[in-house]
């Protein structure tokens, strides 16, 4: 933390020396001008398989004189300062074949300073992206079979001007045989190095690359003069095997989304799917097209990999919510300035909920599958969010990008970090029961969607909103007290499953696991027993979270320690449900556990007598059943 200059000099006297000067960071504000010096040059190596290493050789037009160069901090789809600096690394910098001099700024560390001499036009800048090693050092994006090249993490640009002012010529070098996929548009080859079409900076950073030795496009509107595709690498050809029927599937989704908008905002659309269990998953978006990842068995597992199927559904959607319209504090000039965060709500809320939507009327998800998806959803603001409850709110967690920057959290569902995603969703659920309350189910939350994203059909850029627009939006569908409404349900402590009592639904719990909760169990290899003990615990035994104030918090059990055995047998999941089970007869005897805490052993006695309890969906038939028709094909 920098001290102010009023600090400064009150440390100064407090130690009895002379105050000191601060300087300040030197970095040029951007201006919305021209770059006017040139078009900056990105050539990158990325072949260097065997240590995951990218190569970077720019070459940036600039006048003699002071330069500044940026590496991209603030990210965008990340909404927060997560710009890998620590793997950026052999910063040379040279003009006119000499080697420059280059300081980094003191209170920025994304900002490089250099002079460029007299006679010189450019400079040429060399660096490397040294990429994750493995997991624990950041989301592994180079493996032997294919890689993930986003141009943030590859380029330094000049400070002091409006990325989209920046015209660019990226390049890339790919491993020979290597196919890929992008937004972005090919020039000219030149054996194994791709030359793209000019384009922005801004739009650039927006247009990364999936490539990979397995790798397979699907068409996903044929004939249609506004392409999508779908370009998927793999880790084995054999997970390439795409059915006619999914294909079918994958195709409706992107006529639900044009049902939905009556308009879209690019010129053509690509899926980057990657399937991997090399290189890490990966949910981000972009305007023009998605960064997806998952587990290898997407296609060839496909009744076992349905949990996750929502992915391309939720990413797609942000073309239109987040990409083209856009909450006005995140659309900054430049990757260098701080984004404000208080709209994700609506960026990502309203985005978990489509993709939620999308993926039940395209296909993706039976109803079934739907419902019990929600009901986890909504059970997580009934019961499981303890910290929404007492000192947390909604709005709160839109700053979590900036304060947590999505490290592991020691309770999680009491910090409630993020919560904008799955809270957001079940408020734009509310609002959809209120506008068909009022409009006698005339008008529906499909026609905000319409109204608010699907606008300007062809346009690109970026179209900015505020909380009034929002307001002002639903008030011209039907007119009510919306600010109050929505500020009731972002600021204030409630439950947030009112849009699924008001659908004609009821959440109840039972002793039986949904087939949601099972799938995410395998998925997260971990038992649930969130709504009984409250508890996550891992196949190894391993404890996750721990419910704030619930029956295992409140007997001394915590994240981090390990259950070796409950009630004198070794821990199974199996070994704990029984327990658990027992628990609803045997009302004389706690549940006890042996746990490991770091090197020492103690015994922990749970007083709960409930038996096991999962979240579950069930219809309210005196109300009518608006929440399948939500979820109709349109």
């Amino acid at each position: 933390m920098k001290p102010t200059p009023l600090a400064a000099a009150v440390l100064a006297s407090l130690l009895g020396c002379v105050a000191f000067s601060v300087s300040a960071d030197d970095t040029p504000a951007p201006q919305n001008v021209p770059y006017s010096a040139g078009t900056l040059k990105i050539d990158v190596d990325a072949t260097d398989l065997a240590h995951r290493v990218f190569r970077v050789h720019e070459v940036v037009p600039a006048a003699p004189g002071p330069l500044t160069l940026l590496y991209p901090q603030w990210i965008p789809g990340n909404h927060s300062p997560t710009g890998p600096i620590d793997k950026f690394a052999g910063l040379t910098v040279k003009a006119n074949g000499q080697t420059l001099p280059w300081v980094r700024d003191q209170y920025n560390v994304y900002a490089f300073q250099v002079d460029v001499p007299q006679g010189a036009t450019s400079v040429e800048v060399d660096f490397q992206y040294l990429s994750p090693q493995d997991m624990r050092q950041g989301r592994v994006v180079m493996t032997p079979e294919m890689l993930n090249l986003q141009w943030n993490t590859v380029s330094l640009y000049p400070a002091g001007y409006y990325a989209r002012q920046i015209q660019t010529d990226p390049s890339v070098k790919l491993p020979t045989g290597w196919q890929f996929g992008s937004a972005l548009e090919v020039a000219s080859k030149d054996g194994d190095t791709v030359h793209f079409k000019s384009i922005n900076y801004d739009d650039l950073v927006d247009s990364p690359i999936y490539a990979g030795k397995y790798f397979k496009s699907v068409d996903l509107d044929p004939g249609a003069s506004t392409p999508v595709h779908m370009d998927v690498i793999a880790d084995d050809p054999k997970y390439l095997e795409i059915t006619p029927e999914q294909v079918k599937i994958h195709r409706a989704l992107v006529q639900q989304m044009y049902k939905l908008y009556g308009a879209h905002h690019y010129n053509h659309y690509d899926f980057l799917f990657s399937l991997s269990e090399k290189m890490s998953g990966n949910g981000l978006e972009h305007h023009r097209s998605s960064e997806d990842g998952t587990p290898t068995g997407y296609f060839t597992e496909w009744d076992k990999s349905w949990v996750m199927r929502d992915l391309l559904s939720h990413e797609f959607n942000h073309s239109w919510d987040g990409k083209y319209r856009r909450g006005a504090d995140l659309a900054t000039p430049n990757f260098n300035v701080p984004m404000g965060d208080s709209l994700l709500w609506v960026y990502e809320g309203q985005t978990q909920f489509w993709g939620q939507v999308m993926a039940a009327r395209s296909g993706l998800w039976s109803d079934k599958q739907y419902q019990e998806m929600i009901a986890a959803v909504a059970a997580t603001y009934d019961k499981g969010r303890p910290g929404l409850a007492t000192w947390r709110n909604v709005q709160d967690t839109t700053n979590d990008p900036t304060i947590a920057l999505r490290r592991p959290l020691p309770y999680r569902n009491y910090q409630a970090s993020e919560d904008y995603y799955s809270a957001g969703e079940m408020i734009w659920l509310d609002v959809d029961s209120k506008l068909r309350e009022l409009t006698h189910n005339k008008k529906t939350i499909d026609d905000f969607g319409k109204a608010f994203f699907g606008v300007n059909p062809g346009a690109w850029d970026v179209d900015t909103y505020t909380f009034d627009d929002v307001v002002k939006t639903l008030n011209d569908i039907a007119p009510f007290d919306w600010k109050p409404y929505l500020r009731t349900r972002l600021d204030g402590h409630g439950p947030l499953i009112g849009g699924l009592e008001a659908h004609g639904w009821k959440l109840v719990y039972n002793d039986k696991p949904s087939d949601a909760i099972k799938a995410a169990e395998a998925f997260r290899h971990s038992a649930d027993f969130t709504y009984s003990l409250g508890v996550m615990v891992g196949m190894d035994g391993n404890v996750g979270d721990v419910l704030w104030d619930g029956p295992a918090f409140n007997a001394g059990l915590s994240p981090g320690m390990k259950v070796v055995a409950v009630n004198g047998q070794a821990y199974s999941p199996e070994v704990m449900t029984d327990a658990v089970k027992a628990s609803a007869t045997d009302t004389n005897q706690p549940i006890e556990l042996l746990v490991q805490n770091f090197n020492e052993y103690k015994t922990l006695r749970i007083d709960y007598h409930g038996g096991l309890k999962y979240p579950h969906i069930e219809r309210d038939t005196s109300k009518p059943d608006t929440l399948s028709e939500l979820i109709k094909a349109r």
